[in-house]
């Protein structure tokens, strides 16, 4: 047996629909979008749409154009910091985050943007509380992440996103570890920007992304250049979301990334929500059954996300890592995650942790081999 848990990395397989869908656009369209007037441009044209739309829907966006296409999250994440803060500008933010949201707020505060880092607690959570008490009357932007990808811990989004309201600043979120498993409504939670990767819980492949701009915010580009449209001019159009899309687009991963988004609503967020609930729930019984093992995770599992981080006494991470991998085929994730900060946050800096992390494709039995492989490591160190 052959067991995937680096679902929190980028899921694994994907639905069947995903494979035909990026074939069919490369087989079949072949061409970009946008580009020319022909039948085949014209296909590849409503194909991009339909995926924007697609996660108009998912996300409760009212205005589909407002869905900025990128290669990752990490893109979308740049984009929403250094187009939209400037020097002088002040930024609240924990120390949960991803390198992938930390090293732009680090890199803007060399450029003069004032950033506060709101500590989190051990099992990885911040409080509306905190936030409010740390954003300004001149707090131009909160940013964070949905949900934890070292502890699984689920913000309080919904909460902050109250206390951004009242206070005039514009909330980011990251949902690079929720996006396609929990519940995510702009609208409601006041999210003003939200960036997500398109190969992990929506299911596409690597090299698609997007950033949600709510209505009224203004961004600087990251990259200027053809779009496709308004050739005649130098300046870059103002049009979304041709304003921020420069280049041709990855029209077959859009492709899957539709597909898998499509493979989400048709099976319904909860259900695909409840069964990766129900994975982490059980892995995180066995791994507590097991001697010499610490979890670092929520004890509230309505409050974890698909992560689960544990030690093992006596071992390197890394050791169980690679056990795993030579002796049983298991493939999970060890070390700091790209996520120093929220590894000194719980504790475990500098060797890191063991991270699993099961999504919908997973299987009762393969956790189940897990459990009783990790055991069996284990219990030769102990003879």
């Amino acid at each position: 047996m052959s067991v995937y848990l680096d679902n929190a990395a980028t899921t694994f397989p994907k639905p069947e629909s995903v494979y035909k869908a990026i074939e069919y656009a490369l087989r079949e369209i072949g061409v970009g979008p946008g580009r020319g007037g022909y039948n085949r441009g014209v296909e590849a044209t409503r194909l991009v749409f339909e995926a924007r739309e697609s996660l108009a829907a998912l996300f409760h966006v009212r205005d589909s154009s407002r869905i900025i296409f990128t290669h990752s999250a990490t893109e979308a994440l740049n984009l929403a910091v250094q187009g939209f803060l400037r020097p002088g500008d002040h930024v609240v933010t924990t120390t949960m985050e991803h390198n992938s949201l930390a090293r732009p707020l680090h890199l803007a505060a060399q450029r003069g943007v004032e950033v506060t880092w709101v500590e989190g607690d051990r099992q990885g959570f911040v409080t509306s509380r905190q936030i409010s008490a740390a954003v300004r009357c001149a707090t131009r932007l909160v940013a964070l992440s949905h949900c934890s990808n070292v502890t699984g811990s689920i913000q309080p989004v919904e909460e902050i996103g109250d206390v951004t309201r009242k206070c005039g600043a514009r909330l980011l979120i990251d949902a690079a570890q929720s996006a396609g498993t929990i519940q995510i409504d702009v609208n409601r939670l006041n999210i003003d920007l939200l960036a997500a990767p398109g190969h992990k819980g929506l299911f596409g492949p690597q090299g698609t992304g997007f950033l949600y701009i709510g209505e009224g915010i203004e961004l600087t580009p990251l990259l200027v250049g053809g779009t496709g449209g308004h050739s005649a001019s130098f300046e870059q159009p103002q049009d979304l979301p041709e304003r921020f899309e420069s280049g041709t687009l990855n029209t077959p991963g859009l492709a899957g990334l539709k597909a898998g988004v499509e493979f989400i609503l048709e099976t319904g967020l909860d259900t695909i929500g409840r069964r990766e609930s129900g994975l982490v729930s059980r892995t995180m019984e066995g791994l507590r059954a097991i001697p010499g093992v610490t979890l670092y995770a929520p004890q509230d599992l309505a409050r974890v996300g698909g992560v689960v981080s544990f030690t093992v006494e006596g071992f390197d991470p890394a050791q169980i890592g690679f056990l795993l991998d030579r002796d049983y085929d298991i493939g999970v994730r060890v070390g700091l995650h790209c996520s120093p900060a929220a590894h000194k946050t719980i504790g475990t800096y500098p060797g890191g942790t063991v991270r699993v992390s099961p999504a919908y494709f997973n299987t009762d039995e393969e956790i189940e081999f897990f459990l009783k492989s990790l055991r069996a490591i284990v219990e030769r160190r102990q003879l």
